[in-house]
């Protein structure tokens, strides 16, 4: 199934039908890196990094991205949960990558309902 057709709502909102999933979400685990200092997220609270994209950020705009960051923060799947910045999350979970990916679309899809 295309990403379009399982999120109609985010997708009515964006041009280009055909964005894969990279092009509007990101999880990463997050990980011990002594050479770097890009992310200053301990890795035993905050097993992933997420970055929202500006094609979501648009989409939602400000006052549905904060939404966002409550349902998230309050989302039980969630042990720990850091809004970095409106666009930049650290979360500690057991899901997957990609189950937090789905999850994370099903938040946006619903609050555009």
């Amino acid at each position: 199934m295309k990403l379009y057709e399982k999120y109609p709502k985010l997708f009515e909102k964006l041009e280009d039908k055909e964005l894969e999933l990279r092009h509007l979400l990101n999880v990463d685990e997050n990980y011990e890196d002594y050479d770097s200092e890009e992310f200053e997220f301990n890795f035993e609270e905050y097993n992933f990094i997420v970055y929202i994209s500006e094609l979501i950020q648009e989409a939602l705009g400000n006052e549905k991205m904060e939404e966002l960051m409550v349902k998230l923060n309050d989302n039980s799947s969630f042990e720990n949960f850091l809004a970095s910045e409106i666009d930049l999350y650290a979360l500690k979970s057991g899901l997957s990558t990609q189950e937090i990916e789905e999850l994370i679309l099903n938040q946006i899809e619903g609050i555009l309902s």
